[in-house]
């Protein structure tokens, strides 16, 4: 007890010198020679994979497992599936035939009828008749402007296995008046108005069939008649066949299509500046054939479409009589290009396509009339070489409902045939020579092209279209590309309102056309160079569906009421509008 006593206060004794030493530490310098620069010592890696001698780790336990299945009592039934019920929209109901009739002002009457009736399961036979005239009533016009068509069509049809062959037969009537006086010449009087008869009325008879036979080398032909003639004594024939066929070169398929075309044209009199002299013949006279053969095959590689063909034409000018003059037959050969391609660059989003075609074109009196009725009886008619039309653009869909086409062209034709006023003769013999009639005159001409569409599908019921077409032309011997406009434009829009109701608007632009007038009443007399105003034109329509057989429908035109001229002194109708109905019908 005592030596334990003596060794704790030992301790404690040494413990209390201890510390007191400590305070009197002192102090010390250090100096540091070089600062502190950690680095980061290179990484390394175990390039080998150490291998496990462990048997116990590599062994591999054998598990064994069963499954105890017991019954387990339920009172659930399933029922027997039913699939769900779709409302059917009722199916419209189509008839085969149909009337129209319409009434509007300029005691406008408009009516067709087309019926067709079936023989057998392979055969039927049909009929359409229609109508339109106006009374006419243009404010300003000197003359008599009513007109009219009257045309009934017959046809017949057969259907089996790979052979389908149509036929047909029609006749019209057209009557319209040469009432576009150049109202600036000072000379009329109403005597001589009256002595005017302006009217002109052409004739048509057309017989047309066409044979097409599937899976055989031989594809179709076409075969049609058309005889053309006036109250003038003016007669023209037409002769036209078209085969086709496809042969088979191993895995190279040749189509090749054919064209016999053949013309003949007679006027009793040419355009002459003074009366006729006695005992001179002025007719003209103009028969020509034109045949060609277009062999062509088609490459396709992934997206990429290829045509190459070609197209061989003679042309043969069998007669040619102008103002009484012969001239001898003559004959030539002519080689057209005939390649299109286009390629996919995103699928169906965009379409690249390029080509270069060009062709022969057989013009004719009754061509000529149908575009420009207004034309006198005096034409020399030949055909027009089109020598190349080179074209590149894009086409494609902008979104799903959305179409586009843009289009670049140059083309090149000779001989194109161009509307021209005739002159106002000095001693008029003609009903036509009094300046209101047109001729057909021909001139080389180029032509540079921009083009551009869009289509689109809003929805079911709305569509839309937009076109528009800019051309630049150059000449070599006239002095204008007679009555061709620069700019050509168009909107169209339908759409449908509910079940029962439909309607539409059409609103077209044309751009600034030249037209040459020539008075030989007054001296001097050059030809005077006119400009026609550009002219915007809306037309609309509204329809209400009665019911699936009976509609009801209203038809406006040149509702701007716009007194355009769409030829030298040849003013149209202000605003005009049809009302009518159209009925459904089978029997």
């Amino acid at each position: 007890m005592k030596n334990t006593i003596i060794i704790i206060l030992l301790i404690t004794f040494q413990f209390s010198f201890a510390q007191k030493k400590d305070e009197n530490i002192g102090t010390e310098v250090v100096n540091v020679v070089k600062p502190y620069s950690p680095t980061i010592s290179d990484a390394f890696k175990i390039k080998e994979t150490p291998s496990l001698d462990d048997n116990e780790t590599s062994k591999k336990e054998e598990i064994k497992y069963q499954i105890f299945s017991f019954p387990v009592a339920s009172t659930f039934t399933p029922s027997k599936g039913k699939a769900a019920g779709v409302d059917k929209a009722k199916q419209e109901k189509l008839y085969p035939n149909y009337a129209t009739l319409g009434i509007g002002n300029y005691g406008t009457i408009n009516g067709e009828l087309f019926v067709t009736h079936k023989l057998d399961k392979y055969q039927y036979i049909g009929g359409m008749f229609r109508h339109l005239s106006s009374q006419g009533g243009i404010k300003g016009t000197l003359l008599d402007d009513k007109f009219g068509e009257t045309s009934a069509n017959v046809m017949y049809g057969y259907s089996r296995k790979d052979i389908t062959f149509k036929a047909d037969l029609g006749i019209k009537n057209e009557a319209y008046n040469w009432y576009g006086m150049p109202l600036e010449n000072p000379n009329f009087s109403n005597v001589q108005i009256d002595t005017i008869h302006p009217k002109h009325s052409y004739t048509t008879i057309k017989l047309g069939s066409e044979l097409a036979v599937s899976h055989s080398f031989f594809e179709k032909a076409n075969v049609n008649f058309i005889a053309f003639s006036d109250n003038y004594g003016s007669k023209e024939n037409r002769f036209i066949i078209k085969p086709a066929f496809n042969f088979d070169f191993g895995d190279t398929s040749v189509k090749t299509k054919f064209n016999l075309d053949y013309l003949n044209t007679t006027f009793d009199t040419s355009y002459l500046l003074q009366y006729p002299v006695a005992g001179v013949a002025t007719n003209i006279q103009k028969s020509n054939l034109i045949f060609s053969a277009n062999p062509s095959f088609q490459i396709l590689k992934d997206d990429l479409s290829v045509e190459l063909g070609a197209e061989v034409t003679y042309y043969s000018v069998m007669k040619d009589v102008f103002a009484g003059v012969k001239t001898d037959a003559d004959s030539d050969f002519f080689i057209y290009p005939k390649v299109k391609a286009s390629y996919k660059v995103v699928g169906d989003l965009m379409i690249a396509f390029a080509g270069a075609e060009g062709g022969l074109k057989q013009n004719s009196y009754a061509d000529f009339a149908a575009e420009n009725k207004f034309l006198s009886p005096t034409l020399a008619i030949r055909p027009t070489d089109n020598q190349y039309d080179i074209y590149a653009g894009l086409r494609g869909k902008l979104a799903s409902a959305l179409a586009y086409t843009v289009k670049a062209s140059y083309t090149s034709s000779q001989y194109k045939a161009l509307f021209k006023s005739n002159p106002y003769l000095s001693a008029p013999s003609e009903n036509y020579s009094y300046g209101n009639s047109f001729d057909v005159v021909y001139d080389n001409v180029k032509t540079l092209s921009f083009y551009g569409e869009l289509k689109a599908d809003v929805n079911k019921n709305v569509t839309l279209g937009l076109t528009a077409e800019v051309n630049d032309y150059t000449t070599d011997e006239q002095e204008e590309a007679w009555n061709l406009p620069m700019l050509k434009a168009a909107f169209t829009t339908d759409f449908n309102i509910g079940k029962k109701w439909y309607a539409g608007t059409q609103l077209y632009f044309v751009g600034e056309r030249k037209d040459a007038f020539t008075n030989y009443q007054l001296f001097p007399n050059p030809d005077a160079v006119q400009t026609l105003d550009s002219y915007f034109d809306i037309n609309a329509h509204i329809g209400y569906k009665y019911n699936e057989r009976l509609t009801f429908f209203l038809r406006g035109n040149n509702l701007a009421s716009q007194n355009y001229n769409r030829w030298l002194n040849y003013p149209v109708q202000g605003a005009q509008v049809v009302g009518g109905a159209n009925y459904k019908f089978d029997f």
